[in-house]
């Protein structure tokens, strides 16, 4: 199988949130290859508002695996680094989204991609413009994946 290059936006606003950062991408790490990581952003909470700030960022991996099993994969890394599912877009130790994967299109009731909010989403798409082509724009970025 053909390894494909991946975009995940990670996000963490509680406790120690550079520190749940680098644990996500340590775990990722052990079972993909990371190949570009973004800066880390802070940015106000989407949603849920009574929340403390983010910090987010954009990586870039090469995998083997299917989307399905990366989502599986990513859901036990953030229940491994104390992810409660309590509030929709709640506080969070870490999230991890996976924004797209090559040129695939999947729309299941658990896993859509391209991620459908992504172009909504100020704190994905800066982090993300740091790793694409600085020649394109992000809707000419997308047409190619």
């Amino acid at each position: 199988m053909k390894a494909n290059k991946a975009y995940l936006s990670l996000g963490s606003n509680l406790g120690d949130r550079e520190k749940f950062l680098e644990k996500a991408i340590s775990e990722i790490k052990k079972i993909t290859d990371v190949t570009k990581k973004s800066k880390i952003y802070e940015t106000s909470p989407v949603g849920y508002k009574n929340q403390g700030a983010f910090l987010n960022m954009v990586i870039q991996v090469k995998t083997n695996l299917t989307p399905q099993k990366l989502l599986e994969e990513f859901m036990k890394i953030e229940k491994k680094l104390g992810r409660e599912r309590r509030i929709k877009n709640g506080p969070r130790t870490i999230d991890i989204d996976i924004l797209t994967f090559g040129n695939t299109i999947v729309d299941e009731p658990n896993l859509k991609i391209p991620h459908p909010r992504m172009h909504e989403r100020k704190f994905v798409l800066v982090p993300l413009m740091e790793l694409i082509d600085k020649n394109e724009t992000i809707s000419q970025w997308t047409k190619k994946k």
